[in-house]
């Protein structure tokens, strides 16, 4: 096979990362030194794949937990289990979200969800009286702040959460870690439920979206500032999901029988992780600019 001359950069340009992910591939190429530059080699045939895949990942990916196009026909994507594996925080997350769907019964078992919800409630006849926040709260019920998230009502709920859930989640715990992405689930449901009780009032409410739309106003704002292939978004995704946030908010979603909508988390949400995306984001920048 010949070999053509990918890429031609100066000799000040760091290019091991990127030859790293290279080997890491089994891609076959060379580095030679000409004319005061340093010049990548590959087959002809991938060449355009390979000048393509620097453009994504110029510093190549020294944590191995992108899952990356195959150029050199042997690499595979990673199994399920490895997937897992390399996201426990996000598995775990999913995996109690399932659990309580499970004894809750998808939020039929109200004498089991009443443990969960925002405001603590008990069933009078055909009424329910909630108790104020504020004694929960004195009586140490302080994990109601967050448990809500784990509450769906229907299998159509959970199953599409639990899917942009294992989407996102992945992406920032491969980026920036279980602990940082676990704390920015708590951060994204507090401020979601918290949201949603002061313009709803006492309701039941429940779901991970208002964390999903975190996440995503997260990794939306934090690329707009500091690039990196993790958070590289479809751009239909994240038209989609914006566009959904508003037939919610016109109340044409709850008019055709999609039940209530619990649109203040959503914003709360999207507001808090837009927010959190900037800081990632200009501190990222800032550690590349050193």
């Amino acid at each position: 096979m010949s070999a053509v001359a990918v890429l031609r950069l100066p000799l000040g340009v760091d290019l091991s990362g990127f030859v790293k992910l290279l080997q890491r591939m089994q891609v076959p190429h060379r580095v030679s030194e000409e004319a005061g530059e340093q010049v990548l080699w590959v087959p002809d045939e991938i060449s355009e794949d390979v000048r393509s895949l620097y453009e994504r990942f110029p510093a190549g990916d020294p944590d191995q937990q992108l899952e990356l196009p195959d150029l050199g026909g042997t690499s595979r994507r990673p199994g399920f289990v490895a997937q897992l594996t390399r996201s426990p925080v996000t598995a775990l997350v999913l995996l109690l979200s399932l659990i309580v769907s499970a004894v809750t019964l998808l939020g039929e078992n109200l004498e089991t969800l009443r443990w969960l919800t925002f405001l603590e409630f008990r069933v009078v006849g055909d009424y329910i009286q909630f108790t104020p926040l504020a004694d929960s709260l004195a009586a140490g019920q302080w994990w109601r702040l967050v448990t809500p998230m784990l509450i769906h009502f229907g299998f159509l709920h959970i199953a599409m959460n639990g899917m942009w859930y294992w989407e996102l989640g992945r992406r920032i715990e491969a980026r920036q870690g279980g602990i940082n992405l676990l704390g920015l689930t708590l951060l994204f449901s507090l401020v979601s439920n918290f949201s949603q009780y002061f313009f709803s009032g006492p309701t039941l409410f429940g779901g991970l979206s208002g964390v999903l739309y975190g996440l995503l106003g997260h990794c939306w704002i934090y690329q707009l500032l500091a690039p990196n292939p993790a958070y590289r978004l479809p751009r239909g995704v994240l038209v989609m999901m914006l566009v959904w946030l508003l037939l919610c908010l016109s109340g044409l979603v709850s008019l055709i029988g999609f039940g209530e909508i619990a649109n203040a988390a959503h914003v709360g949400g999207l507001l808090v992780g837009c927010f959190t995306g900037l800081l990632g984001g200009l501190f990222a920048r800032r550690k590349m600019a050193l």
